[in-house]
Parts: C-alpha cells; sequence; structure tokens
C-alpha cells in the first residue's frame, strides 16, 4: 500500500506518462491492492484550479467524484491527530499540504509515492519514485 502525493494522484488518475517507471509499477500494485490519497489533495488541486495555475479538463468535484467511485484509491479525511501530527514534524518545510502528507503517510505508516525533492529530503519519510 502506498500513499499519493498530490502530483502522483493527478498524474496517476489523467496523465500515466508522466510517472517514473518506479512509479507506475507502484501505481500498476496499488491498482491490485489499493491505495490511499489524502483528501488535503483535492483542496490542493482546487486551489490551483481556481488561481488559473491547473486546467483539469473537470471539474474538481468530478475529479474527487471518479478516484472515489475508481475503488482504487481511498481518499482519507485529514482528522484532529493527523493535523497534531502535521505541526509536531521537526521540518521546516511550511507547506500545509506536504506536512498534512506527510504526517498521514507517517500515522498510517505508509509510503510516499512522490517526486517532490522537500518531501524526499525530510529524514522521517519514506519516498518512492
Amino acid at each position: 500500500m502506498i500513499l499519493l502525493d498530490t502530483h502522483a494522484l493527478l498524474w496517476w488518475a489523467l496523465d500515466p506518462a508522466k510517472l517514473s517507471e518506479t512509479a507506475r509499477a507502484w501505481c500498476e500494485r496499488m491498482e491490485v491492492e489499493g491505495g490511499f490519497a489524502s483528501s488535503i489533495s483535492i483542496w490542493e488541486i482546487g486551489v490551483k484550479v481556481q488561481r488559473g495555475k491547473l486546467e483539469l479538463g473537470i471539474s474538481t468535484d468530478e475529479l474527487a467524484r471518479r478516484i472515489a467511485d475508481s475503488a482504487v484509491v481511498e481518499l482519507l479525511s485529514v482528522d484532529c491527530s493527523t493535523w497534531i501530527r502535521s505541526l509536531a514534524l521537526p521540518w521546516e518545510h511550511r507547506d500545509p499540504a506536504d506536512r498534512v502528507i506527510v504526517a498521514t503517510a507517517l500515522l498510517r505508516g505508509l509510503p510516499v509515492l512522490t517526486k517532490d525533492a522537500r518531501i524526499h529530503a525530510f529524514a522521517g519519510a519514506n519516498c518512492i519514485w
């Protein structure tokens, strides 16, 4: 099982050619065994769409529905324990979405599928790309 970072979720859902060979292999495995993404990724995608930095071709609501309907990726709610864990990370990185994704992975004992060098550099995260 894996936790998809926001870009990995988008690329898996809409543009798999952007995934690395290793990431594609993990996504193929995920399609059999299941995987996870944080619901903060839907928020992060929606913010980028609203600011004109991302064009999906579908609404954020529709993307979230398609992901949920896929029964491959479970969208995990961000609960109080996840927010508290994200605050406790010994990490200077201030991006709330990245902090929540790392906290979620640590709380659930999951590797993060991410290309993000800042997440890879965080000593506490187990990353795959």
